[in-house]
């Protein structure tokens, strides 16, 4: 079994005809897999079924419990007044639904996430004071304390600077390798995706148009 497996899922909002229509794939553990596909395709649309924010579809989606999410940068208050640690930290809050106290071993994750990806040195630095690529790391690692196994996210490196794009990709090809963690990301950028994902999944007009890894579909590309 994967760590998400969608069937026959239909979506649709109230204006509108069906987004979803007919989606199937298998989210594999231990792999990098990007969802691309024009805007409007029903990428970020899928997503928000999977993690429960969208109501009303049928279809089966079957996953883990706990998987860490970043959304799109537009639903982020980028201004946010804590810290970095603070941030971090409150990943950990689906770990200790019954207690208002972090566990020790919560706090030693941090720790160490913080230290192995460059961010524990700038810890106590105030959220709204970094840079948009630095926000993004801080954001991810976040979502990687919410989970053991997989992070969902959506666009990640809309919006900044190429540089600064390729190091998020190379922090999440550290998290998978490194930490064991599981990615699934929409993506416009898929030259770059292509580079560092596993499996490609496109979608369009609501239905998967290609599942399978990233060599076949720039072969699938190429045939078009």
């Amino acid at each position: 079994m994967g760590l998400i497996e969608v069937s026959n899922l239909f979506f649709s909002y109230p204006t509108k005809k069906n987004v979803l229509n007919g989606i199937g794939l298998n989210i594999e553990e231990g792999k990098f897999t990007c969802i691309v596909g024009e805007n409007g395709s029903g990428k970020s649309t899928l997503l928000k079924c999977i993690l429960g924010l969208n109501k009303g579809y049928t279809g089966e989606i079957k996953k883990i419990d706990r998987i860490g999410y970043l959304p799109q940068k537009t639903e982020i208050q980028s201004n946010f007044p804590a810290s970095i640690e603070e941030i971090i930290m409150s990943g950990t809050i689906s770990n200790h639904i019954n207690s208002i106290f972090y566990k020790k071993d919560d706090y030693e994750k941090v720790i160490n996430l913080m230290k192995h990806l460059e961010l524990y040195d700038i810890r106590k630095t105030t959220f709204a004071d970094l840079s948009g690529g630095q926000q993004q790391r801080v954001l991810i690692v976040r979502a990687v304390c919410a989970t053991e196994k997989l992070i969902v996210l959506d666009e990640p490196t809309n919006g900044l600077d190429p540089s600064i794009a390729k190091q998020i990709y190379e922090l999440l090809d550290h998290l998978k390798n490194h930490e064991k963690i599981t990615i699934m990301m929409v993506s416009h950028d898929i030259d770059r995706a292509l580079k560092y994902a596993d499996n490609v999944i496109e979608i369009h007009e609501g239905k998967v148009q290609f599942d399978g890894s990233a060599s076949n579909y720039k072969m699938f590309k190429g045939d078009e």
